[in-house]
């Protein structure tokens, strides 16, 4: 019987194949005892194993290239951590075994991650494959992984290791179900850069039967489970449409009567940039300079990089658009991504306290040398650079951040990002200081909501398509339209093809997405005229809940 599940699509495309489940290590060593004398030689053999899982995650990573390397590589830094192995090092001089004392160390950190905001909780998954391949290091046990078929299949599993997904052969593996993980887990991202149709977060996915016939829909985030022959025939032919759309699609982001919207590219640093070319982005709309923190030292960052180690990150990047534009949005520290130099440890709720600018804010030093680091990293480049500040809530904030950016002798438009709501409703105020806006979409739908972006049970209220969310989308694209200035949006809202022809029709001026996404919209805004984009707009926030407001603009769109 044909059934419908729903999960978060965060890949693209539609793939029909049987179920494969994936393998999971085992997850709890025996029970065990070490005497005092055995104690250097438990140490000495979890060092050894960790060193060959470090060692095998890099070959992988090599064999993989791109991102697969970077996320790769990552995790061998994670199994090496030095404050890892002295907890395991100490668990097994108190007496336990070397399996064991890997085992409730990580637990330990895996805690720790969890209960640390979005973005380190989303490597939690990584954390447990490299314990899984520690503990089977040293039980001597294999490590299960990827089923054997000579068939391709759609792979079914709780959650993907990146060690596992990066070698995965796309012609096998036809697309992707998980019980657990999210946009920005490590599964979504090795999906894009695969090309896989991918859904997370779908309840249940690891009850599916092996061999069950499945239709994986990684844009609209359904799973059809035994769908009917004209489901399947229906569904072939949307996904050769779609292909022969994508192919025909190219240049710049432009509706069917010309109306322009530039289509840009989000990047968490140099490493992400070759994609965006890859894709035709015509820029940067979200340079993230996170990274750079984040890798000094443990997650969470021992110190500020220095301006001379940023300036030569930022150059890369700048230098991949010569004559596009590149928005580079400042340190966007505290909540989900804490740094242990500058986020105050007891802060009773983080999300409404001190991050993003008013981090920057307390801490002019920080923001003086990032500055500092992006007016040496444009000199003498043509590129057209955008500079703007995480969380302004009004032109004081706006005011604060342009003076920043002059008295660093910054040439570049100053913007700021639209993710406080009081900043969508007081937009004309605000950009009497700034250049231009950015749509945070993600947040804006937290601060709007009143919905933590990290609590599974208030998703719907992380809707993009919430009439709410649209209003404020809209309220701040009137204003910079009443100003004469630019309002794009850069949260995953505008990698939705649907929705990019809505916030089209909303008046956003240009739109900001992961690279994998940019030939889908590319092409959904060529079947439309911004007319029609208007009309789904307006549909759409006369709706009553999220749900709606999708399916009325798909009415419109498609002229039902």
């Amino acid at each position: 019987m044909e059934t419908t599940l729903r999960g978060v699509g965060v890949s693209h495309g539609v793939a029909i194949g049987e179920v494969r489940h994936m393998g999971t290590a085992a997850l709890e060593p025996p029970p065990g005892q070490t005497s005092p004398e055995q104690v250097p030689h438990e140490q000495g053999r979890v060092r050894q194993a960790v060193d060959a899982v470090a060692a095998d995650l890099v070959a992988r990573g090599h064999l993989a290239g791109g991102e697969a390397q970077d996320v790769l590589e990552a995790q061998a830094m994670m199994a090496r951590d030095p404050e890892l192995m002295i907890d395991v090092e100490r668990r097994i001089a108190m007496g336990g075994t070397a399996e064991r004392a890997v085992h409730d160390a990580f637990a330990a950190y895996r805690a720790l991650l969890a209960g640390a905001g979005e973005y380190l909780a989303g490597r939690v998954a990584d954390l447990d494959d490299v314990r899984n391949r520690v503990v089977a290091r040293l039980l001597g046990v294999p490590m299960p992984g990827v089923p054997d078929s000579a068939e391709p299949y759609v792979l079914v599993a709780r959650d993907l290791a990146p060690a596992d997904t990066a070698l995965l052969d796309p012609a096998l593996v036809l697309g992707f179900v998980t019980e657990e993980g999210g946009p920005t887990s490590h599964t979504a991202i090795l999906a894009r850069s695969l090309g896989v149709p991918a859904v997370v977060a779908l309840t249940g996915a690891v009850e599916l039967a092996e061999g069950t016939v499945v239709a994986v829909n990684g844009s609209t985030g359904e799973v059809l489970v035994e769908p009917g022959p004209e489901c399947r025939a229906e569904l072939s032919r949307t996904a050769e449409e779609r292909k022969a759309a994508l192919a025909a699609a190219a240049g710049p982001g432009v509706t069917s009567d010309g109306h322009r919207v530039p289509l840009l590219a989000n990047v968490g640093g140099p490493a992400d940039v070759a994609a965006a070319v890859r894709a035709g982005a015509e820029g940067i709309g979200l340079f993230r300079t996170e990274f750079l923190f984040l890798e000094d030292g443990r997650e969470g960052g021992a110190a500020a990089p220095s301006e001379e180690r940023q300036a030569a990150a930022y150059r890369q990047v700048l230098e991949a658009f010569p004559e596009g534009r590149v928005v580079v949005r400042v340190l966007d520290a505290g909540a989900d991504k804490p740094l242990a130099f500058l986020t105050p440890a007891d802060e009773p709720n983080p999300a409404l306290g001190v991050r993003g600018l008013r981090t920057l804010l307390d801490h002019p030093e920080v923001l003086r040398t990032q500055l500092r680091a992006l007016a040496r990293a444009a000199a003498g480049l043509p590129v057209h650079l955008g500079v703007m500040a995480p969380m302004v809530a009004d032109r004081a904030d706006a005011g604060a951040f342009a003076d920043a950016c002059r008295e660093a002798g910054l040439r570049a438009d100053v913007g700021a990002m639209v993710e406080v709501p009081s900043a969508a409703l007081r937009a004309r105020s605000v950009l009497r200081e700034v250049e231009f806006l950015s749509l945070g979409t993600n947040d804006l739908a937290q601060y709007a909501f009143a919905a933590d972006r990290q609590v599974g049970a208030l998703s719907r209220y992380q809707d993009p398509w919430q009439p709410a969310l649209l209003d404020l989308v809209a309220m701040a694209a009137g204003a910079a339209r009443a100003e004469d200035k630019s309002c794009g949006v850069c949260g995953e809202a505008a990698s939705d093809p649907l929705l990019a022809c809505v916030l089209t029709g909303l008046g956003v001026t240009s739109l900001s997405m992961g690279a994998s996404a940019i030939p889908y919209v590319r092409a959904a805004l060529a079947r439309h005229t911004l007319a029609q984009c208007e009309r789904a707009a307006a549909a759409a926030r006369a709706s009553e809940s999220g749900a709606e407001a999708r399916a009325a603009a798909r009415s419109v769109l498609s002229g039902e």
